[in-house]
């Protein structure tokens, strides 16, 4: 991987991790006053720390965040809570149920990160020394939860 691509695939899941933290404070804001609002905010926390380790990578590569997809990212995460919003004008389960899902989507993409980083540390000095079995199992562990969050919603949401 040049280090163009691979800075660019890294800014990628940069703006993806903005995104979910975005997404993840309408779920908490969502859930106030709900036991599930913990829920919310450990998953919100555990991919800030994913943030922070993919901005470390970002800068052993000699790279800089790229503010345009960081922009992006943030632009298209308003228009998925306009897209929520008008699904279940009443924040109910179905914005809930659509928000996770996105979720679920997100914590895979991240999975298949950190198994393409560690192949690519093999031969990328600047990708060493990253625990990316543990990130690999968090994020299996955070995907599990999530999915299994997302089935719970998802009864309630569906049934006809």
């Amino acid at each position: 991987m040049t280090t163009q691509a691979l800075s660019t695939y890294l800014n990628d899941h940069l703006a993806g991790a903005a995104a979910a933290v975005e997404l993840l404070d309408h779920l908490i804001e969502l859930h106030r006053g709900s036991d599930r609002r913990t829920f919310y905010e450990t998953v919100q926390a555990e991919i800030i720390e994913d943030q922070k380790t993919l901005q470390g990578l970002v800068s052993r590569i000699s790279g800089r965040e790229s503010q345009v997809r960081k922009a992006a990212a943030w632009f298209s995460e308003k228009l998925a809570q306009a897209k929520l919003a008008l699904d279940d004008r009443a924040g109910g389960q179905f914005r809930t149920f659509e928000a996770l899902e996105a979720l679920t989507l997100g914590i895979h993409g991240k999975l298949l990160l950190w198994k393409a980083l560690s192949e690519a540390a093999r031969l990328n000095p600047a990708l060493q020394g990253v625990d990316y079995v543990g990130l690999q199992q968090r994020a299996q562990e955070q995907y599990a939860r999530v999915d299994q969050e997302w089935l719970q919603v998802a009864r309630l949401t569906l049934e006809a």
